[in-house]
């Protein structure tokens, strides 16, 4: 069962606006946001709604998700794998997504090297001996930069009707704030991490002494982790079983780096060549007319390009060329442009990443098209 819908019955007569499960899990986004990490993981991940929300944001290239049941993982999980448009225009960063099942009172090396470890309403489903084991694991052994951990405040419970006990069938228990912030300074203490306390759900006005329907504790490490302490008690096997990986198309792999180069270079010089044949045609219109007047240098279309770029073309002597039937268009034209320039980063690059790609002249300083000669 989602571990929300039990809880969302309850919270629901509340009406908190947006649904409490989506609090939580803006609070964990507006916290990657603030501390731009690159690896993230979320044990208990159940449905993986958190980790396809958190595939959108920029920064984050792994994430990695963990549940004891796979059954709930794989009913969801195809919506972590790439999209057409993913390979269509690939992003600049590249991004990982893993889930793994398994439990959270057992190490495995594939939870090390995280910066954000997310554990959302994950603790009251731990058994004692499982949560006996959960500190050691999360930040004795994967030790990341930052813990999030949130669960339901036992304090908040008489304001939901139908809550007799615990909020849902599979909570072992349900912390009031005085427990979850005595066991959590006692594990920050032990581990060396510092932990602030916070939540989602505020009570209904005349209520705030109950405290919020969700408290979380931020955990942030103290010191920066040495590799020897990072690798003295790395096990030397898996305990978890890989169920779904998804590598996702980047600007980083050089094949779709190419693909995309060259797609914007024949772009541009397409472009370029249409404006160049637009000059051409205007020109020849003018010398019929009075022939004695004299021919305009190459000015790019503003309708394509901005005067800023159309002057750069003109005042470094890069001006595209008709020959005959043949068209010329400079690389070092093309390079001019911002998005070919910031794709390639070198001029050498872009001739390395186009070679054999585009038709080049023979000397390879130029895209060449063979057109009609429209200047007749």
């Amino acid at each position: 069962m989602d571990k929300n819908f039990q809880e969302e019955q309850f919270t629901g007569i509340i009406k908190f606006t947006p649904p409490l499960y989506e609090q939580r899990y803006q609070f964990i986004k507006d916290l990657v946001g603030k501390y731009k990490p690159k690896k993230v993981a979320d044990l208990g991940c159940a449905d993986c709604t958190l980790l396809w929300m958190l595939k959108f944001c920029s920064c984050i290239e792994v994430l990695a998700g963990l549940d004891i049941c796979a059954s709930v993982m794989k009913e969801k999980m195809h919506r972590l794998s790439p999209l057409p448009g993913d390979y269509l225009q690939p992003a600049e960063r590249s991004l990982t997504v893993t889930l793994h099942h398994g439990s959270v009172a057992h190490k495995d090396p594939c939870m090390l090297g995280f910066d954000l470890v997310t554990c959302i309403e994950l603790i009251e489903h731990l058994e004692q001996s499982e949560l006996k084991k959960f500190p050691e694991v999360v930040f004795g052994f994967m030790a990341p930069s930052l813990v999030v951990i949130s669960t339901p405040n036992s304090e908040f419970n008489p304001l939901l009707p139908g809550v007799t006990l615990f909020r849902h069938p599979d909570h072992k228990f349900e912390w009031n704030r005085g427990q979850f912030q005595s066991w959590a300074l006692e594990t920050a203490r032990r581990y060396d991490y510092s932990v602030e306390f916070t939540g989602v759900g505020h009570p209904p006005t005349g209520m705030e002494n109950v405290g919020f329907c969700t408290q979380i504790g931020v955990f942030v490490r103290k010191y920066p982790q040495t590799s020897e302490s990072a690798q003295s008690e790395k096990p030397t096997e898996a305990a978890y079983k890989t169920v779904f990986k998804a590598v996702y198309p980047s600007l980083k792999d050089e094949k779709y780096l190419q693909n995309a180069v060259v797609s914007e270079v024949i772009f541009t010089a397409q472009n370029i060549k249409q404006s160049l044949m637009d000059c051409l045609m205007s020109e020849h219109k003018e010398y019929n007319d009075d022939p004695t007047e004299r021919k305009c240098k190459f000015q790019p279309s503003m309708n394509c390009f901005s005067e800023d770029l159309g002057k750069l073309v003109v005042e470094k002597s890069m001006e595209p060329f008709v020959n005959g039937n043949v068209v010329y268009i400079p690389l070092t034209t093309i390079f001019s442009f911002p998005k070919v320039n910031r794709l390639c980063g070198t001029f050498e690059k872009l001739c390395k990443l186009i070679a054999g790609k585009v038709t080049l002249s023979s000397d390879g300083s130029a895209v060449v098209f063979y057109t009609e000669h429209e200047n007749k």
